[in-house]
């Protein structure tokens, strides 16, 4: 369970030290629309934006399903840190909740 507690720390720190590397020292100053925009600039980075649009889509609908399913509190607060701090944060910050709902389930 602390696992995925670990990863979502690793998963805030890391994709910002690199976000704000392109906000920093980037060509032109940042707008969301160049962001995303760099993101379909080679066929290597629109295969990484299309495989996370399409990954997270997936796990935000079963994310959704689930924390339903286990009358889990604040779904939606998932979708909004994935884009205001990243999927790789909220995705496992997500499954360690998950895990704690489960156990308090069993017990």
């Amino acid at each position: 369970m602390f696992f995925y507690l670990l990863c979502a720390v690793a998963g805030m720190i890391v994709p910002w030290y690199y976000n704000l590397q392109f906000m920093m020292y980037g060509d032109e100053p940042f707008t969301i629309r160049r962001f995303i925009a760099d993101g379909m600039a080679t066929p290597l980075s629109s295969s990484l934006t299309m495989d996370f649009l399409i990954g997270a889509s997936a796990a935000f609908m079963w994310m959704i399903v689930e924390g339903i399913r286990l009358k889990m509190k604040r779904l939606w607060l998932y979708v909004i840190v994935t884009f205001l701090v990243a999927f790789a944060f909220s995705f496992p910050l997500f499954l360690f909740f998950r895990e704690r709902k489960l156990q308090s389930n069993i017990r």
